[in-house]
């Protein structure tokens, strides 16, 4: 069952309508000329800290959360819209398989992209899986630990 492949593709169904509050959210981005943050969101430990560190990154001036989802699966979206003409987008994957990061590589140009490994970070709980192994103030704790490296490498200072 273990036999890598090196790429593949999905077929995705098609979608007519888009999410009307990201429309909204997403234009108020462009129009600040915001740079999208996206993240794993997976339902592990790495990926609930990415994305609660994308959360607190998306706060900061100048950088907007951008749903990942969206973006992927509803191509004629604002959001879609926005990461596409964006200068730079951050990619906060969970860890090494780095997910999301590997489809935003087919969206966009890989050159805008600055992609970011959380687990390489915070180097913890890689041998849990489920975010509920971790109390949740532990969580939150290493999601801003993690937030504020990223936003020092942002800044050009060196993550500690």
């Amino acid at each position: 069952m273990n036999n890598p492949v090196s790429h593949f593709s999905l077929e995705v169904d098609g979608v007519t309508g888009v999410c009307p509050v990201g429309e909204k959210w997403a234009k108020e981005n462009i129009s600040k000329k915001a740079t999208p943050v996206l993240a794993c969101e997976g339902p592990c430990i790495r990926g609930e800290i990415a994305r609660l560190a994308a959360n607190i990154v998306g706060k900061e001036d100048s950088y907007g959360r951008a749903c990942y989802a969206e973006v992927a699966l509803v191509p004629h979206s604002s959001m879609t819209q926005w990461v596409k003409s964006a200068d730079k987008i951050i990619m906060i994957d969970g860890c090494f398989l780095s997910c999301i990061g590997r489809v935003l590589n087919n969206l966009v140009d890989e050159n805008k992209i600055v992609h970011i490994d959380a687990l390489r970070l915070h180097k913890k709980y890689s041998d849990l899986f489920l975010m509920d192994d971790v109390p949740e103030a532990e969580r939150k704790e290493a999601a801003r630990q993690v937030a504020a490296k990223i936003l020092a490498i942002l800044n050009g200072q060196k993550a500690t």
